[in-house]
């Protein structure tokens, strides 16, 4: 399934694969990939058990994207501990990890869906046209349902962090 003119990238419209994720839906299923000494997975399964904030951009190495991701490890900085927190794109982990290094990023952790984009297509947020995650935010309660989705309509612009931050914590 596709969504066309889902979402609009510097004012053009794209297509997004998949159906939309939906408030008090089950979490859909997915493997990413990060990089610690090896490549490893995060499935859905790992992070049940504790509230999950999903940061999903296009690339860290988009000042937007920058953006999102220092706020996100910023307004999480006080849950440390008590939640998941995933920022998600379609970078390759090793450049991810350097990512977070260089910008002292230590409240997220970060997953990588180049293998085979099956987050961005069980999340409908895989942007057809340029193969890119689209700029989203999901929250995941303890039980793996949905409690918040957000897919910012302009790729461009950044997402509401209060409101994500604010199901993060309702969430727990």
């Amino acid at each position: 399934m596709s969504r066309a003119a889902a979402v609009t990238f510097k004012g053009t419209p794209m297509t997004l694969a998949g159906e939309a994720v939906k408030v008090g839906q089950a979490a859909p299923d997915f493997t990413i990939h990060y990089f610690e000494g090896g490549l490893k997975a995060i499935t859905l399964a790992d992070l049940k058990g504790k509230a999950t904030i999903l940061s999903v951009i296009p690339s860290l190495d988009t000042g937007v994207c920058k953006i999102q991701t220092k706020k996100f490890n910023e307004e999480l900085s006080a849950l440390a501990g008590n939640v998941n927190a995933v920022a998600v794109s379609l970078d390759l982990p090793f450049a991810m990890n350097r990512f977070c290094g260089a910008e002292e990023i230590k409240n997220l952790r970060v997953g990588s869906d180049y293998q085979n984009r099956n987050f961005g297509e069980a999340y409908g947020v895989l942007i057809e046209e340029l193969k890119l995650l689209a700029r989203s935010v999901f929250v995941i309660d303890k039980d793996g349902k949905v409690a918040y989705a957000e897919v910012v309509p302009e790729v461009t612009s950044e997402p509401n962090y209060a409101a994500a931050v604010e199901a993060l914590k309702k969430a727990q």
